[in-house]
């Protein structure tokens, strides 16, 4: 069966030809579709990430809904400690927020004003990174004070300048200093830059009767697919009802549900892609088989059954999909690492999503064997769906019926 497969595709060249390349372009651009959706969403996350949210945040219960000083995390030194010992943890620092009064001049604007550990935090952020002006906070800086581009143009201040500052300690008391602008940091994400102010913990805990105290911990995993399972075990090793382990996939949840429209609509243009695609084959396959029904008419009066007929379609959709399929993978994935390594650069793209944390223009591609195998199969299954009709319609003749048709 296999070889008079074969002879048929070499006879009906054309069709042949046509199915092939059918096949051959589903196949490639899936796969080269797919990766760059994939990478586009990773390298939306990644970006957003950098910028100042961690992978996973460790909050007291009602910080995050409520607020308030009464939330506060009072122990952040023996939870430090637990953390050490869980796997797939790459960094983590606490962070201390409030929100206070900067005003230079005639100016004032309100800004959330954070309390740092700069060295840790060069490795947890882009803060370090986004440097546009001056110097990077130091550990050891006294009244030094790091803020964002677009809240600098608000107070008209620049680098050297001096803020006044007025808050709230973490026992509710006020607090009053003057800092110096020893640097402007520019992520491209306007909402954090027009809000968002930098001091050294050392410094700031005193200011704010904050030591040993922070807002939340943030912390970075190696791998961000591991980050449910990281979660866990950090709710098993602090064993604290009072806390709660909060991933990115809450804490980023409008990026969440756009990568997930986004990743909808895609695969629905994906699918009347194929749905074309399907019937084209089909149709294919319909009018190759409406044109041979006497060949095989003549089959079945010499002594093939119907289900060497099946074999004769199959194995020839068969040889076509594997020859049009190994041409297509290996180009389809090498299309996929390159531009996995080498990004492609759209100008622009990050000021359209700055919203959500994008700053960069590149869009890299996601180069992933698994999921380049499931494309594979998934065209293939349509590829072997395509026949069952027309498998269906010649089957419905009978031997000497079709051998006798014109």
């Amino acid at each position: 069966m296999f070889s008079l497969a074969l002879k048929n595709l070499l006879f009906y060249k054309s069709r042949s030809i046509t199915t092939f390349f059918l096949t051959f372009m589903s196949a490639f651009f899936f796969i080269v579709y797919v990766a760059m959706m994939d990478g586009s969403h990773n390298s939306m996350l990644q970006n957003a990430l950098k910028v100042y949210t961690g992978a996973i945040e460790i909050y007291k219960k009602g910080y995050r809904d409520l607020g308030g000083n009464e939330y506060l995390l009072d122990t952040v030194e023996s939870i430090e400690k637990k953390l050490e010992s869980i796997r797939g943890i790459e960094e983590f620092t606490s962070r201390y927020e409030t929100y206070a009064l900067l005003s230079h001049k005639e100016f004032s604007s309100a800004a959330m004003v954070a309390g740092i550990h700069p060295d840790k935090e060069s490795h947890m952020s882009q803060l370090k990174e986004a440097l546009k002006e001056g110097v990077y906070l130091q550990d050891e800086a006294k009244n030094s004070m790091y803020i964002g581009i677009d809240l600098a143009e608000k107070l008209h201040v620049s680098v050297g300048d001096e803020l006044s500052f007025i808050g709230s300690t973490s026992d509710n008391s006020f607090a009053a200093d003057l800092f110096i602008v020893c640097g402007i940091f520019q992520t491209g994400a306007y909402e954090f830059d027009s809000s968002s102010a930098f001091v050294s913990r050392k410094y700031f805990d005193e200011l704010t009767s904050a030591r040993n105290k922070a807002s939340y911990i943030t912390i970075k995993v190696k791998n961000l697919a591991d980050v449910d399972v990281i979660a866990d075990n950090i709710h098993k090793v602090l064993l604290d009802d009072t806390l709660e382990v909060v991933t990115w996939k809450i804490l980023m949840k409008s990026m969440v549900e756009a990568m997930q429209v986004d990743s909808i609509f895609g695969y629905i243009s994906m699918s009347l892609f194929f749905v074309v695609i399907f019937f084209v084959i089909m149709i294919f396959s319909y009018i190759n088989v409406s044109s041979r029904i006497r060949e095989f008419g003549v089959l079945r009066c010499i002594g093939l059954s119907r289900l060497d007929i099946g074999k004769i379609l199959f194995y020839e959709i068969f040889i076509l999909s594997s020859a049009a399929i190994l041409l297509a993978t290996p180009l389809g994935a090498y299309v996929a690492y390159y531009f996995s390594l080498h990004p492609i650069v759209i100008e622009g793209m990050s000021e359209t999503y700055k919203e959500y944390g994008i700053v960069s223009d590149q869009l890299p591609f996601n180069f992933d064997m698994l999921t380049i195998m499931w494309n594979v199969g998934l065209i293939y299954i349509l590829n072997f769906l395509s026949i069952l009709y027309p498998l269906h319609f010649i089957n419905s003749f009978k031997p000497i019926e079709a051998s006798k048709h014109v």
